[in-house]
């Protein structure tokens, strides 16, 4: 028989092997970035947050010391003293998660753990390194509206 027709275990265990890294490799790579997706037309700190004008939330279920998120457009409207109301984007800068809650004038991010103050939306605890992004938003009438 000749050499090539040979199959033994070092041949086996070399071709695996070769098979093994390319799947390795495939796995760690990338294709593509995947980014928040928010379509609408009003943009904030570079992610689209929805239209002017969209009714957000109605004022009296923003509470005071606190907020609320809403995932569509992902938007965080804040109460940090009563009648002042504030909007950031709900988007955490550290992995593009959606921020899951406000808690005692912290919206906190579920993702990593990233607490932002609702008063500003700077960086309380990382690891984000910047805060949330402000958006544009006003009372009108009993609703909080993107402006």
């Amino acid at each position: 028989m000749s050499e090539f027709g040979v199959v033994n275990r070092r041949n086996v265990l070399a071709g695996t092997g070769i098979v093994a890294v390319g799947v390795v490799v495939a796995a760690c790579s990338s294709s593509a970035d995947v980014a928040p997706s928010a379509t609408a037309d009003s943009a904030i700190g570079g992610t689209s947050v929805g239209a002017t004008g969209t009714v957000l939330a109605a004022v009296a279920d923003v509470p005071v010391g606190g907020g609320v998120v809403i995932s569509d457009p992902p938007v965080v409207v804040t109460q940090p003293k009563a009648g002042e109301v504030k909007g950031f984007t709900a988007i955490c800068p550290h992995a593009g998660c959606l921020v899951g809650s406000v808690t005692k004038d912290e919206i906190i991010c579920p993702c990593h753990g990233s607490r932002f103050s609702a008063v500003d939306g700077s960086v309380i605890a990382g690891p984000a390194e910047q805060g949330l992004a402000a958006a544009a938003v006003s009372v009108q009438g009993t609703n909080v509206v993107l402006v």
